[in-house]
């Protein structure tokens, strides 16, 4: 299979489907990989808890 683009005249424009699939993967975990930085630059930028408030549950009755 083949797919054709509208592209400019420097760049191919027929697409393999073998090598547009490959390129959808790559692009697929580069997505992942970008998802998970951004995931742990956010817990990161998350403060750790400080003292015990909101710590201790009393659960005399």
């Amino acid at each position: 299979m083949t797919i054709s683009v509208n592209a400019p005249s420097s760049m191919p424009t027929n697409i393999d489907s073998g090598n547009s699939l490959k390129v959808a993967v790559m692009a697929k975990e580069q997505q992942k990989v970008e998802g998970d930085i951004a995931m742990q630059l956010i817990e990161a930028a998350v403060p750790p808890p400080t003292g015990n408030s909101g710590h201790n549950i009393n659960v005399k009755v």
